[in-house]
């Protein structure tokens, strides 16, 4: 059986976690398992590298800070790796390229195309344990990239499909999916199943326990995935593809993203093609959108509002400016200091009600809504950030996401 476990930051943060961690692997490899070990950077070390960065440099080039920031899951690998060795354990540290990783280009954005995990597979063959530096691999070229904050996540799904592994576990600090950020709603319920849709919208609205990209490529290739504690032993999250009947509500969980800005061109020419002509430059900077409002045509002319990272917004405005002129329209504005608050289930296709009961629950709390975006099984509302947190909180409460299902053992 091939297991491939990866242990995030908080894991791997101190020299007596990555001891926890290898007694943990060292355990799996003596039940009879292959393992391959996918570690994040220790602690904050990717924060204070892009704060490094930032003191020596207004703005990093993209190239430089990949090169930069990819280091601290490079130092985290073969510590791991010297610890097994120390157990008994066979082990060889692989940085993402030498583990076959290949990328695009964009930088700290790539998006994994290919694994040639032919060095992994040497290595399981001589009953080592190969443990990988995630969130970072290469393209043909051998340029150094990253995968997106939390892509360690991605490297370990990716790496579960290409091997066909068993099982593929997410060891983090929390005990698994939960209704809501536990530091937020202390209440937040561990949810013992949870399906991919739901997980891979959570993750995108600002759910930070999974890398959405991850998501992506467990439902594709059918990777099972297990989020749990490496703080202890209890069972955490599996995600499936069907959720069991006994654990549905029809809100699974409330999701919040706390660095969102928005961008709104006014005055557009209702005509086709516009909105392309603002959208691609933004496409091909790798800045993605998301909640995108179009007001009514008046006159021949309408303002067209969208979300996009905070920290995107400064790279956006000028993309958005040239697109703006070149088009016709009459100007753009912008506002920072925005947050995303979303409730997430597929229990809630086809269930009137919710909208309304979301809508009249912030209202009541005395919320404004700025924006709203749905999907089948998504409501969002950007609302503003000093105001998010109350949200999540006076939402989970009236969907009452605290109560165990009905039917569900105790």
């Amino acid at each position: 059986m091939v297991i491939v476990q990866k242990y995030g930051g908080t894991s791997v943060g101190n020299a007596a976690r990555i001891r926890r961690v290898c007694r943990r692997i060292a355990e799996t490899v003596a039940a009879g398992h292959r393992v391959v070990a996918v570690v994040s950077a220790m602690g904050d070390t990717t924060d204070r590298l892009i704060e490094l960065a930032r003191r020596v440099s207004e703005a990093p080039p993209p190239r430089e800070l990949d090169m930069l920031v990819a280091n601290g899951e490079t130092i985290t690998a073969p510590l791991v790796a010297m610890c097994l060795q120390d157990r008994g354990v066979p082990a060889i540290s692989l940085t993402g390229a030498q583990a076959g990783v290949r990328t695009s280009g964009h930088h700290s954005r790539a998006r994994i195309k290919e694994i040639r995990p032919i060095r992994i597979l040497n290595a399981l063959g001589r009953g080592q344990v190969p443990v990988v530096a995630g969130f970072q691999g290469a393209t043909e070229d051998f340029e150094i990239t990253t995968l997106g904050r939390g892509g360690s996540d991605t490297t370990a799904v990716a790496l579960a499909a290409a091997l066909e592994a068993d099982l593929c576990e997410i060891y983090t600090d929390v005990d698994g999916i939960m209704t809501a950020d536990p530091r937020v709603v202390p209440e937040a319920r561990l949810l013992s199943h949870i399906s991919y849709e739901e997980i891979l919208e959570l993750a995108a609205v600002g759910a930070r326990v999974m890398h959405p990209r991850a998501v992506e490529i467990g439902e594709l290739y059918g990777v099972p995935i297990h989020v749990r504690s490496s703080f202890h032993r209890r069972p955490g999250t599996m995600v499936v593809s069907e959720v069991p009947m006994e654990d549905r509500k029809r809100v699974r969980g409330v999701a919040h993203d706390l660095s969102v800005a928005k961008v709104t061109v006014l005055g557009v020419p209702d005509r086709p093609g516009v909105a392309a002509a603002i959208f691609e430059p933004l496409s091909e900077a790798g800045i993605s959108v998301d909640v995108i409002v179009q007001n009514v045509s008046s006159e021949g002319r309408t303002d067209l509002t969208f979300t996009v990272a905070e920290a995107d917004l400064g790279r956006s405005l000028p993309l958005v400016e040239a697109a703006a002129a070149e088009i016709g329209a009459a100007g753009t504005s912008q506002a920072a200091g925005l947050a995303k608050v979303s409730l997430v289930g597929t229990g809630m296709l086809g269930t009137p009600g919710i909208a309304a009961r979301m809508f009249r629950t912030l209202a009541e709390a005395g919320i404004n809504i700025e924006m709203i975006s749905t999907s089948e099984i998504r409501i969002t509302c950007i609302v503003d950030r000093r105001r998010a947190e109350e949200a999540v909180r006076a939402l989970h409460a009236a969907f009452e996401l605290e109560q165990v299902p009905a039917g569900t053992p105790v």
